[in-house]
């Protein structure tokens, strides 16, 4: 069995930590083999973006990397304090060790913030959220990362991506390096992320 720390920062947007959690849900249940995911926060009780709590497994302290397979860090708003958490010391210090254990780190939209924030990304090749400014890829920049205009960018065993609308991508990527491409493509095919979108809009005008 894999394990995953999926890492609950203040501020953390939920949509970002459900995608991975999600995912990797639907490969325990569906997959080649089961994938533990334990959270955790600074405190037991996490306040997301927006103002939804949600409760963590673990606290800071309580979790060794040597011990998972990986770690997941989901992005979120400044305003609501993730910044706060995400810069701090106890962070960049588990992100170090994964880095150092050579272990995926799969960040989200501002979750790359965080990794850069730990000087794992200097010299390395990221992305981060573009829009309002572009005030969090000159953040990326100022930590040494070598800032790509795209998408998802993986570089050696970290990858980064560019906003919410990335999130299951770059849960598919890091379930693919942690059970391989078929598994992968088989979890993408039964979401349907494999396939687009396609909406009936109705005219409204038209009679029944």
């Amino acid at each position: 069995m894999k394990r995953v720390l999926l890492l609950l920062c203040d501020g953390v947007e939920l949509f970002e930590a459900a995608a991975f959690h999600d995912v990797l849900g639907w490969a325990t249940e569906y997959g080649s083999e089961p994938i533990e995911v334990v959270t955790m926060g600074a405190q037991r009780e996490v306040a997301c973006t927006f103002g939804l709590t949600v409760a963590a497994d673990r606290v800071f302290g309580e979790v060794l990397a040597d011990d998972f397979d990986a770690l997941a860090l989901p992005g979120g708003f400044v305003e609501y304090g993730f910044d706060d958490c995400a810069l701090a010391e106890p962070v960049a210090a588990l992100i170090r060790r994964f880095a150092e254990l050579g272990r995926p780190i799969a960040a989200i939209c501002t979750g790359a913030v965080a990794v850069a924030g730990s000087g794992v990304l200097r010299g390395r090749r990221a992305t981060t959220y573009q829009l309002l400014g572009g005030h969090r890829r000159r953040q990326l920049a100022r930590f040494g990362a070598e800032v790509i205009d795209a998408a998802v960018v993986s570089d050696g065993e970290v990858t980064t991506s560019a906003g919410p609308a990335t999130a299951a991508e770059v849960a598919l990527r890091l379930l693919e390096q942690l059970t391989g491409a078929a598994n992968s493509a088989h979890i993408r095919h039964l979401m349907g992320f494999d396939r687009p979108v396609q909406a009936h809009h109705p005219n409204l005008e038209e009679e029944p």
